[in-house]
């Protein structure tokens, strides 16, 4: 058998077996006894009704994975990447609308499996659960959004390493990746004044007295806020959140109006006092350095793997072509890019608790941080005993009783001084 074939059917086989493991041990893992310190905020029916919501969500991840691997595996060995590629050449074009027509055709293909299991999390699992104010007319536009998105950015990317990969020879690797983080940064500049606003509106914070607070802590902290805006999460769903996006003149600190609504005055300021602190510990640079690196490392070892005979043969190729290359590389990366992502969350978890710890000491109202947390954690039934498999494999922040522990820490330390 193709030795590529036997590691991508290992990957994906393993993969799958993975999640159903690691899924089940987390759902064993329920404690029947709600945890002490929610007691003052989450009743017996409240903490059931969590345990139900993530035991729904996680059945219907587990059905997903069930009906998409197997699908996959099959594509691969009816040769369907070569059935899609006979497709895309029919048109008769050059190699970058053919690989266009090529990506359109497995995108298709892939959303349209997808499909039926968002819009039943969407219209059944948070509506079930209360959160949902996601209208039909909003989901088919939002879908509508997206694909003309990836249309746009997803296919500049595309065409454009098909075009470095094809013309630049020995050093395409290079050339690609310096244009990919060059776009990349470009993104991070504009995506708050125009991609986000595609999606939600944002306004400037209108709440007087919460403003105001704000701005005295941003004062003392000498971090210069471009803008407070709230934005209308509410639209389609009850859960609530904030966060830190932009650079330079685009830097803003957006709530949620849902966060707005259910939170405290010194509660929301210990937030953005969390997200003030990943600023000014560089968390953000840091984290784009890593994507930078990353997608570097990607670029290098695919340039050793483009128009590979023995990975083509592994797909049922008929033809090799530099578009189908990066799509074929994806699976053998896997690994390596779960790899890289345990160290991406692991480094993120470090980086939340550095946040929490910079809103507790800047602050100085290391319950009110506490007091937000476990908000947050009611209003969008978090599950409070995740098993540590699964902490380490997916969560990019911590378990909210490890943060508040954290926190209760840092409030001991400082009465003692």
């Amino acid at each position: 058998m193709n030795p590529y074939l036997i590691v991508i059917l290992a990957v994906l086989i393993g993969k799958y077996l993975l999640d159903v493991i690691v899924e089940s041990l987390n759902l064993r893992h329920f404690k029947a006894e709600l945890p002490p310190e929610f007691a003052d905020c989450f009743d017996a029916a409240q903490y059931r009704k969590s345990q139900a919501y993530l035991r729904e969500n996680t059945r219907l991840g587990l059905i997903a994975s069930s009906v998409f691997t197997p699908l996959l595996i099959a594509f691969i060995l009816l040769g369907g990447f070569n059935f899609a590629d006979h497709m895309a050449r029919k048109s008769g074009l050059s190699t970058i609308p053919t690989g266009l027509i090529f990506a359109g055709i497995l995108l298709l293909l892939s959303w349209v499996i997808n499909l039926p299991f968002s819009i039943y999390k969407t219209f059944v699992i948070e509506e079930k659960y209360g959160f949902n104010r996601t209208t039909v007319k909003t989901f088919i536009l939002d879908t509508l959004k997206n694909f003309f998105l990836l249309a746009l950015i997803g296919g500049a990317v595309f065409v454009g390493m098909i075009w470095f990969f094809t013309e630049g020879g020995r050093w395409a690797w290079i050339y690609c990746w310096a244009a990919v983080t060059l776009f990349q940064l470009f993104l991070l500049f504009i995506a708050p004044v125009t991609i986000m606003p595609l999606f939600n509106k944002f306004i400037p914070l209108e709440e007087q007295e919460l403003k105001e607070a704000i701005e005295g802590y941003a004062r003392k902290q000498k971090f210069k806020l471009k803008g407070i805006f709230k934005m209308d999460a509410s639209r389609r769903s009850t859960k609530s959140n904030a966060f830190f996006t932009g650079f330079g003149r685009f830097r803003r600190i957006v709530l949620f109006d849902t966060l707005i609504q259910k939170h405290s005055i010194d509660e929301l300021v210990s937030v953005l006092a969390h997200e003030t602190g990943h600023y000014k510990k560089k968390h953000i640079l840091k984290n784009v350095l890593i994507s930078i690196l990353s997608t570097g490392l990607m670029l290098f070892i695919l340039s050793r793997f483009i128009n590979n005979p023995g990975l083509f043969k592994a797909f049922r190729m008929e033809r090799t072509s530099v578009y189908a290359s990066l799509f074929f590389f994806a699976f053998l990366y896997a690994p390596l890019e779960m790899m890289i992502s345990l160290f991406s969350k692991a480094l993120s978890r470090k980086y939340e608790y550095e946040a929490d710890a910079f809103s507790a000491r800047t602050y100085g109202k290391p319950e009110a941080m506490i007091g937000a947390l476990k908000k947050l954690s009611v209003d969008n039934l978090v599950n409070l005993t995740p098993h540590p498999w699964k902490v380490f494999l997916s969560y990019s922040h911590p378990p909210v009783l490890e943060r508040i522990r954290a926190l209760r820490s840092i409030k001991k330390v400082s009465s003692k001084q």
